[in-house]
């Protein structure tokens, strides 16, 4: 009897010191899951991440956080869903299944951490951080282990965004003395300057294909849509307009750009082709409709409107047919992103 009390003992203090060590055993996460579509919503007190299904039913509120939890991306496989949460006191960076089990701290730093990209293989995550005294950018691997540092000026780095085969990362610094897009490989060297311009530029995405970078810039006077080349040359202004342009999202086959604009007095959902720059209007509604985000296929883009006096998540057609409310709550959902 004592001696199976002394094992017992033994693997108890085990747990705890692997526990002390921050080794939590996460299990695999399950398959993706199909014809999904997540989002942020304020149904509380608080923001939470919900999923809905691509026709509207079984709506599911995934984090039942009573602290808020901001959305950022899928993993590229789609069996995990990458987050900001203040649970622990502080931002830090998440992730959970897709289903919303397992959520656990990956950043687990007493700064604050935040604006996290999945890697397009799904093994790392590039976020930001002040743990060093400003806004820099890091890496973590997706177990959380093997945090490291990849900017190290003095002045404001932020918005990673990975190239599609993950050899590069774009991002802003304010190094120069105002926001402007640079590159890097992604262990951190060869950081290179690809915007050179006295107003802001911001907020880079890459092409599906690499071959170009689009941006937000503030060099006509107001916020518009931008494109160049991934080397940073052949700058141009993309969406044209005196209004408010933003809230871009490239199509998957990388020929066309959603995004939202101001150029009928609200904000509506348009779409630009690359081919030949033509512009359309997709809602056509006096609402305010925002953040546009594509299906996998290309054939539908699932945004967010307030043409029913609340946010709410709708779906449309590349064409403007087919449009479908996808959520009835009167409390206000945003930034929703298709399952990959």
């Amino acid at each position: 009897m004592q001696r199976n009390i002394f094992f017992l003992l033994i693997i108890v203090l085990i747990a705890i010191s692997g526990c002390g060590q921050g080794q939590i055993q996460i299990p695999t996460p399950p398959p993706a899951l199909q014809d999904k579509i997540i989002f942020m919503g304020d149904h509380e007190d608080n923001n939470d991440i919900f999923m809905v299904n691509t026709d509207g039913t079984d709506l599911t509120n995934l984090t039942k956080s009573s602290h808020d939890d901001v959305l950022f991306s899928w993993s590229p496989d789609g069996r995990q869903i990458l987050f900001v949460s203040d649970r622990d006191g502080n931002s830090e960076v998440y992730v959970m299944h897709a289903d919303g089990a397992y959520p656990h701290n990956l950043s687990n730093h007493a700064a604050d951490d935040g604006f996290p990209r999945w890697s397009p293989d799904g093994q790392e995550i590039a976020f930001v951080s002040n743990r060093d005294g400003n806004w820099e950018i890091y890496v973590v691997s997706v177990d959380g282990t093997e945090q490291r540092r990849l900017t190290t000026s003095p002045a404001v780095d932020g918005h990673p965004f990975w190239s599609p085969d993950g050899e590069n990362i774009a991002f802003v610094s304010q190094r120069d003395g105002n926001d402007e897009i640079y590159v890097m490989e992604g262990d951190g060297s060869n950081q290179t300057r690809l915007t050179i311009h006295p107003a802001r530029d911001t907020n880079p995405a890459w092409s599906p294909d690499g071959s170009r970078i689009a941006f937000e810039s503030e060099r006509d006077g107001n916020v518009e849509l931008y494109l160049m080349n991934a080397d940073g040359s052949n700058q141009y202004n993309l969406s044209q307009s005196e209004a408010e342009d933003g809230d871009f999202s490239w199509s998957p086959d990388g020929q066309g750009i959603a995004f939202s604009s101001q150029r009928d007095g609200n904000a509506e959902i348009y779409l630009v082709r690359l081919s030949d720059g033509s512009l359309t209007n997709l809602t056509n509604d006096p609402g305010e409709d925002v953040f546009p985000s594509w299906s996998p296929d290309g054939q539908k883009i699932v945004f967010t409107s307030l043409r029913s006096e609340n946010a709410d998540i709708y779906v449309i057609s590349p064409d403007g047919s087919n449009l479908q409310r996808l959520t009835t709550h009167p409390g206000n959902e945003r930034n929703p992103l298709w399952v990959p």
